[in-house]
């Protein structure tokens, strides 16, 4: 079976309550390139590594024939900087993220019957 990098990584960041809002000001990159991931069959492994360190998961479970365990437990790894987040960022990324649920949910009923 062939995977779909870009669904991976999207499912795992997903599932760790990340929104893409947060990952695209992690990453210093748009919200549309963080969704452009999500649409690659095969995602750059610099990309994955990246994203791997900011929300500190180990990919090498999901992508072994690209990591090894030991790519994710070096302590030189790129630390996101800790530096406090300006109050309107935070807000900003609140609203875009309750944005993103809304629009889901307005996905979900249009899509069930009636």
């Amino acid at each position: 079976m062939d995977k779909h990098y870009g669904q991976i990584v999207e499912l795992v960041i997903r599932k760790g309550g990340y929104s893409i809002s947060e990952i695209a000001r992690l990453t210093s990159i748009n919200r549309k390139s963080v969704y452009n991931w999500f649409n690659q069959k095969y995602l750059k492994p610099e990309i994955i590594y990246r994203i791997g360190c900011i929300i500190n998961h180990d990919f090498s479970v999901e992508f072994p024939e690209l990591f090894t365990p030991e790519h994710f437990n070096k302590s030189d790894k790129p630390l996101v900087a800790n530096n406090e987040i300006p109050e309107n960022v935070v807000w900003k990324d609140k609203y875009i993220a309750l944005l993103e649920r809304y629009n889901d949910l307005l996905i979900n009923r249009l899509h069930q019957p009636t």
